[in-house]
């Protein structure tokens, strides 16, 4: 029997063709997803390198405005996006009449932009989650029935095991491709999620040194 995948592909119910296609739309998904965030993930680095490199100079003269400008300008950063949340949330109370509030305002408003700047890391991360979790089963659910097609043709058929062999052998694929979809899967899964956990310890630094910076510029202690 010829085993090339064009012949195996023929010899395939139309069940277990749509088996595999299933799994090549996972397979398409989580790559795309896995670029997607690669992509993501250089940019934010980049850009927070060189917005870390600037705000510096403006927080150490107090030039408040001018860093909430700058931090507009790096909208992949997550370090400028975190700074600008604390940022106008310090400009808007030193500002107004309650300044003795102002350092828990902005601590507030810090975490808030740390926990939605985090989730915007993570998305499609759930893409990848289920792919690397499902896969094996989809495979195993087309060699589940390419088996049954297959027995099912030695009972009307008749033969022995040797007349299944191939239908068998077909069948197993599935299986086969499932478990390499899982493995990439599992792969960019792993990737992205030490990327975002990575990013999620920036941010937290980078919050507590900008808090250190209101402090003592204020004089208020944080509670």
């Amino acid at each position: 029997m010829d085993f090339s995948l064009a012949e195996l592909w023929e010899q395939t119910t139309i069940i277990v063709k749509l088996v595999i296609l299933t799994l090549i739309i996972m397979n398409i998904m989580s790559i795309w997803v896995f670029f997607d965030r690669v992509i993501l993930f250089r940019s934010a680095k980049k850009q927070s390198l060189q917005f870390i490199g600037k705000v510096a100079a403006l927080l150490k003269s107090n030039r408040i405005d001018e860093c909430i400008d700058l931090a507009k300008k790096y909208k992949n950063s997550h370090i400028a996006k975190v700074f600008s949340a604390g940022l106008l949330e310090f400009k808007a109370n030193t500002e107004g009449e309650q300044q003795y509030n102002v350092i828990e305002s902005a601590r507030r408003a810090i975490e808030r932009s740390t926990v939605k700047e985090a989730a915007q890391l993570k998305r499609g991360m759930g893409i990848l989650a289920n792919v690397g979790s499902t896969a094996p089963f989809v495979g195993l659910f087309g060699t589940t029935l390419g088996i049954i097609n297959a027995f099912g043709a030695m009972e009307t058929q008749g033969g022995g095991i040797q007349a299944v062999a191939g239908g068998i052998a077909e069948a197993l694929i599935t299986t086969a491709f499932g478990i390499a979809v899982a493995i990439l899967g599992v792969w960019f899964y792993n990737y992205c999620i030490n990327k975002t956990d990575y990013y999620a310890v920036e941010m937290s630094n980078s919050s507590s040194e900008l808090l250190d910076h209101f402090v003592k510029v204020t004089g208020i202690e944080m509670h």
